[in-house]
């Protein structure tokens, strides 16, 4: 059992919610983000997202495009991600998953990627740009490390292709609240409900939710019927303005608690 269905087991188990959170590693510094990782846990994150920087991330916004942009201006590599996932795991056992493009993994070389992602402790893929139609060249060898393959599932997603990509996906299924990029408006949660509906109506998967979530009560509000909630650009912002003055940790943690205090089951939407 992984790190991730595990988590998720026991989180359902207690009658409570995911906290998803995303980051980007390499912004401010590999070092910061070595540093935020055992803290995000503490503070209350479930699942932490490490998003690889690349030169071409389509599926985000400015947010999370410029912190990229950031990261890969200091020298911020996918083997350096690996060696400091390597370095957490002496620190914290949060639930990782990779987030991110293709063609890094592709440049790596798909068999070393897996082989030194199951070492490092990594649990779970987001590959954005690697539908699952094309996943087999990448899944011959994460697989036997254990890695789930989590897919994306959008509101423009047919019934019968959201069963047939739950049957090819593991961990849990990442449902985007809205058409569009990250960071870049709000999501209508009726329609949002009725999607998690449809999803769940297709596989056991644990459903979360993610795309322009940025408040305590967007996130109560999708926790209501959804498994959880991922938040990545307004905490990528908050890690960018705060990341002078010694306060970043501090703030970001904050932000994680209060996110995490409002998905409790005594919360309500």
């Amino acid at each position: 059992m992984s790190r991730i269905e595990k988590r998720l087991g026991t989180l359902g188990r207690a009658g409570e919610k995911a906290l998803v959170a995303f980051i980007v590693a390499g912004d401010p510094a590999l070092d910061a983000t070595e540093a935020l990782i055992p803290a995000l846990d503490r503070a209350g994150v479930d699942i932490l997202e490490i998003g690889v920087p690349f030169s071409d991330p389509t599926a985000d916004g400015v947010t999370i495009q410029e912190a990229s942009q950031r990261a890969l201006k200091r020298g911020t590599t996918l083997p350096a991600v690996l060696d400091l996932v390597r370095s957490a795991r002496k620190r914290t056992d949060i639930p990782i998953v990779l987030f991110g493009y293709y063609n890094p993994i592709f440049s790596f070389g798909n068999e070393a990627f897996a082989r030194e992602a199951g070492e490092a402790g990594v649990d779970g893929l987001l590959v954005v740009d690697l539908p699952p139609e094309e996943s087999s060249e990448l899944r011959r060898y994460t697989d036997p490390e254990g890695l789930d393959f989590i897919s994306l599932v959008a509101p423009t997603t047919p019934d019968e292709r959201i069963a047939w990509i739950a049957g090819k996906s593991s961990g849990f299924l990442y449902y985007i609240s809205m058409t569009g990029i990250t960071g870049t408006g709000r999501p209508d949660p009726s329609g949002v409900k009725k999607d998690v509906k449809r999803i769940r109506r297709a596989t056991g998967l644990p459903v979360m939710v993610g795309f322009g979530i940025s408040t305590p009560g967007q996130a109560s509000e999708m926790a209501s019927f959804a498994d959880g909630v991922v938040v990545g650009s307004a905490l990528v912002q908050l890690i960018h303005e705060n990341r002078e003055g010694g306060d970043m940790v501090k703030k970001a943690c904050e932000y994680a608690s209060l996110m995490k205090k409002a998905l409790s089951p005594s919360k309500k939407a």
